[in-house]
């Protein structure tokens, strides 16, 4: 509904009660909000100039007056005047629906018009006490902007236009901010979906690489966790013994000779009832009674020996003294593990020492292998194998046949040391391997190979070498340390071992080569391999670091300048074991010479600890081919967690690591891949007691 002079009331209320409360509600509408209206709207049209100079004209009272005056004879209808002069109070008309006005009783006329025109000169202190004053002069110079709203068909004001006195400018720029409010509350809770999405994908991920098979063994859901007392009585009788001896200590300190003895007594008892004993179940039945015995002696020994500087002092060197036995049981295992590792089970001993009897008991004529005129044929498939275990050998060559296409274009090149040369060729002669051609010789018998040529046979001949092996009482020995016992391996000390590095020397009539351990097995045809192009490099191998590891400086030690200036810490290891190594370019390269150079300023093991793999990655840096990974899975003698799959889909399974497949080390559940290729029911086994 639209009222007259031009002010617009929702809601009128016809009766005539709750209509005479409504002037009241429209001057204080015109108070409170049209000082704010009228600031807004002619302060944005009124330059800094002009409010300074209206600021002096106003200094005095008169001149305060007539400011005021002026300023609100511009208000239209809803100045004071008009006020006064229309009566506005006592002719309210209200235009509705019906087209009915609505009038007023003259008392009541008479009592609303005495409040609006009080209401409304308060209004006008209201202006000059806050400031008003200084826009009021304004208006005699600034320009001041008339909108006239447009008129309907009947002539009176829209009901649009006679609510909001707002130019078409400002209308768009208001929607504007709002649909700019809108958009940016919008992207504001697309931005929050998007935070907490990436937060909970990123808990899913962390999640995944929780190991489940770890953290059960630490559940409490467990079954042995049932009980919160499981084996209750023997951790507090072993946490009695501790306290026994501490209350010992003190006794003898204080010389409490009596208490002392009792505690011994007790001590001992407890000893034998707990023995071995790791559960409540595996205690002797007295163990109760022993326990209560105790538990009154330490009662006993706390009302006349506590001393909490003591006790602490006791505890805390009981403390030490059990970490040291730990750390020396830690040296212990691992000097025992490798010891295990290294040592040749008495199967294959046995095996060994039969077969080398045999041998030498065949005539000369019968020790010869046949097609020995393969031997130096660059067309065939040559495989090089270093080894002094005969049965692993045996599974290599095995299972390298058992997976070939043609077994007669494989050529198997076997050196060994001189104690298993007979053994060697006893087997393969007993044992031929389909239509391969097998030959093997004896590394002592490479007259070239010396300590004149061989840096590694000078310096192991070294009298610092003979010390840092045999010497017990060396200071980097199991007493002082365990850092380096993985070192002091009697691999080390074989040229098989470092034969690697002079393939050309052992044939030198051959191009191709492959090069495999002795603890291996192979589980595909391997002959693609010699058409790998490996882009003018020596040497093809699998590549085995990670994010962090099997990297250089795993190896090599890169606080001596001359590692550190020729090599990158960060460049990726690779594994031997599967090796195709292209002889043409190794002559051409001097990778041997290489070999040597290095090995050379390493006669101190400055430059890296002893073995073939650190030379290795040095003298073939930046000439090697990385293979696809499938031809070489590694980990079979340490990971217990490679994946059946990946193990499956190998060319090659490498049991590198302590845990060999013919010790007792070796994991179950990889070993299968190994002892299929072995015949245990052959009589040279069965006679050694080798067994599946």
């Amino acid at each position: 509904m639209a009222l007259k002079r031009g002010l617009s009331i929702s809601g009128m209320n016809k009766n005539r009660r709750g209509g005479s409360r409504l002037p009241i509600v429209v001057v204080i509408f015109f108070c409170v909000l049209s000082p704010l209206i009228f600031f807004v709207g002619r302060g944005l049209y009124i330059t800094s100039s002009s409010t300074n100079q209206n600021l002096n004209a106003a200094g005095s009272g008169k001149q305060v007056i007539d400011v005021i005056t002026s300023s609100t004879a511009d208000l239209g209808p809803l100045s004071l005047d008009s006020f006064r002069k229309n009566n506005l109070s006592a002719s309210w008309k209200v235009i509705g629906v019906d087209n009915t006005s609505v009038e007023y009783n003259a008392a009541s006329e008479v009592r609303m018009t005495h409040d609006c025109h009080a209401l409304v000169e308060s209004c006008a202190k209201y202006y000059v006490v806050f400031g008003f004053l200084t826009f009021s002069k304004a208006n005699q110079k600034a320009t001041v902007f008339k909108h006239e709203s447009p008129k309907g068909r009947d002539g009176n004001i829209s009901d649009d236009d006679s609510q909001s006195g707002d130019s078409p400018a400002n209308l768009a720029r208001r929607q504007l901010r709002e649909k700019r409010r809108e958009k940016r509350a919008v992207e504001l809770l697309r931005q929050d979906d998007e935070a907490i999405a990436r937060l909970e994908n990123a808990a899913i991920e962390r999640s995944k690489l929780v190991d489940g098979a770890v953290l059960g063994k630490y559940s409490i859901w467990r079954k042995e966790m049932d009980n919160e007392n499981s084996d209750s009585t023997v951790r507090l009788m072993r946490d009695q013994m501790i306290m026994a001896r501490v209350y010992l200590t003190i006794a003898k300190m204080k010389n409490k000779f009596d208490l002392l003895q009792e505690l011994q007594t007790r001590i001992k008892e407890s000893q034998r009832v707990l023995a071995d004993s790791s559960a409540d179940s595996d205690l002797h039945p007295s163990a109760p009674e022993k326990m209560k015995a105790m538990g009154q002696v330490l009662s006993k020994a706390r009302e006349q020996l506590y001393d909490c500087k003591l006790v602490t002092g006791k505890l805390r060197a009981m403390l030490q003294t059990a970490d040291e036995q730990v750390r020396s049981l830690k040296k212990q295992s691992t000097f025992l593990s490798q010891l295990a590792a290294k040592t040749v089970p008495n199967g294959i001993h046995c095996l060994s020492m039969r077969l080398t009897i045999d041998y030498y008991l065949l005539p000369l004529e019968k020790r010869k292998f046949p097609r020995s005129e393969n031997l130096e044929n660059p067309n065939l498939y040559h495989y090089a194998l270093f080894s002094d275990n005969v049965l692993a050998a045996s599974v290599v060559v095995n299972s390298t046949i058992v997976n070939a296409k043609d077994s007669s274009k494989h050529v198997f090149h076997l050196v060994t040391d001189k104690l298993n040369f007979g053994a060697m060729n006893m087997w393969f002669l007993l044992n031929p391997p389909r239509k391969a051609t097998i030959h093997v010789e004896n590394v002592d018998e490479f007259k070239w190979l010396n300590s004149s040529y061989c840096p590694v046979l000078r310096q192991l001949e070294s009298a610092a070498m003979k010390e840092y092996y045999f010497k017990a009482n060396h200071p980097t020995s199991l007493s002082s340390g365990s850092s380096n016992l993985k070192y002091r391996n009697p691999k080390y000390l074989s040229m098989l071992n470092h034969l690697r590095f002079y393939l050309p020397e052992v044939y030198p009539k051959l191009d191709k080569i492959l090069f495999l351990d002795d603890d291996i097995v192979v589980q595909k045809d391997l002959t693609k391999l010699w058409s790998v192009d490996l882009h003018g490099k020596v040497n093809g191998a699998v590549e085995t670091c990670g994010e962090s590891f099997h990297r250089f400086d795993k190896y090599l030690n890169f606080s001596n300048p001359h590692i550190a200036r020729n090599f990158d810490p960060n460049a990726c290891g690779w594994a031997y074991g599967m090796n195709i190594f292209d002889l043409k370019v190794w002559k051409k390269r001097d990778i041997t010479g290489i070999y040597h150079k290095w090995q050379n300023m390493n006669e101190d093991r400055v430059l890296w600890k002893l073995g073939t793999l650190p030379p290795g990655l040095i003298t073939f840096y930046n000439l090697t081919h990385p293979l696809e990974k499938t031809w070489h899975v590694l980990g079979l003698g340490y990971n217990p967690s490679i994946d059946r799959s990946e193990i499956e889909s190998a060319a090659v399974v490498h049991y590198n690591g302590n845990m060999k497949p013919w010790l007792e080390l070796a994991m179950t559940k990889y070993r299968s891949y190994w002892t299929k290729f072995i015949k245990y029911d052959h009589p040279y086994l069965r006679n050694c007691n080798l067994s599946e």
